[in-house]
């Protein structure tokens, strides 16, 4: 145990201080998370939550407010069907895999709007017990690990412009860390398409919580998303405040430092025990979702259906 937790505070160090890259974070903390108990599992998880939301405010520090609000705009649309596809196609092959009704609804909610998040806000709604909130997280935690290694090497075999990669992996990945992850490695424009239609994306969150407590006739609190406004404050004073541009770009570096630090937590949850209790019906469903939201969304970017 005890050398469990030294590799455990050296891989977290050697994370933050931006010696690895994204990817090199995460598959560090996958192998730590399949070759050792975790000590501070419940602790590392509150930690990655909180790192990744002050990880994305930092980053708006070095974005511009019109790209942002132009991003968030354009992809409007596309969000609004993209979820509400997902979320029907997601039912649908969870009926016909006879995935329980509740880590089904949550396994969908996941990939059509920004993976544990979306399933953090409903799951107390639907009255999720504690083995369908893991099956469900667990489902898009392994197929987020996967996406952050896959998507920039597809998008670099099929010679994707930034604008497209930014948009493709802001539709396809759950996650908002392994957007920004898979983002950050593919470019700077990039970067910014894919955090900003992520986010919002993000706001889906309510609506989505809204029916869902109409539905279930459930008097739980929406959860509300407040970090993606105080994105927005960041690129606002990063855009119209330029005497701060030497504080704005640290925090925007602090934020890539913060970004990779949490991968590796997210990676170290990963154990053969997470990997055990998802089960094939779950994963199936979430694999076979993913492919078709994947699919699809870059087969209407590659004809021109949906861009920039």
């Amino acid at each position: 145990m005890k050398d469990a937790r030294t590799i455990f505070f050296i891989g977290v160090i050697v994370a933050a201080t931006g010696a690895v890259s994204p990817p090199i974070a995460l598959i560090g903390g996958i192998v730590f998370g399949l070759c050792f108990t975790h000590p501070y599992r419940s602790e590392s998880k509150r930690l990655a939550k909180f790192l990744l939301q002050a990880s994305v405010v930092a980053l708006g520090f070095g974005m511009e407010l019109h790209e942002v609000l132009q991003a968030g705009r354009r992809g409007l649309v596309y969000t609004a069907l993209g979820v509400t596809g997902a979320l029907l196609i997601g039912t649908a092959l969870g009926r016909v895999l006879r995935v329980g009704k509740t880590p089904a609804f949550l396994i969908s909610a996941g990939t059509a709007i920004c993976g544990g998040s979306a399933i953090a806000a409903v799951a107390p709604i639907t009255e999720a017990t504690d083995e369908e909130m893991s099956v469900s997280l667990g489902t898009v935690f392994i197929l987020n690990s996967i996406a952050l290694l896959v998507f920039p090497f597809i998008g670099w075999k099929l010679h994707l412009s930034q604008q497209q990669f930014g948009l493709w992996s802001a539709i396809s990945i759950h996650d908002t860390s392994s957007v920004v992850g898979a983002a950050s490695r593919y470019g700077a424009a990039a970067l910014v398409i894919a955090t900003t239609v992520k986010l919002a994306r993000a706001l889906w969150i309510v609506p989505l919580s809204l029916g869902t407590a109409a539905v279930k006739k459930s008097g739980s609190q929406v959860q509300w998303p407040w970090f993606i406004l105080l994105f927005c404050a960041a690129a606002l004073l990063n855009t119209y405040v330029p005497q701060l541009s030497g504080v704005t770009q640290s925090f925007s570096r602090l934020g890539r430092l913060g970004l990779t630090a949490t991968l590796f937590l997210i990676g170290s949850g990963i154990s053969y025990g997470t990997l055990k209790q998802v089960g094939w019906r779950p994963l199936l469903q979430g694999v076979l979702l993913w492919l078709a939201v994947a699919a699809a969304s870059l087969w209407m970017i590659r004809i021109g259906w949906i861009g920039f």
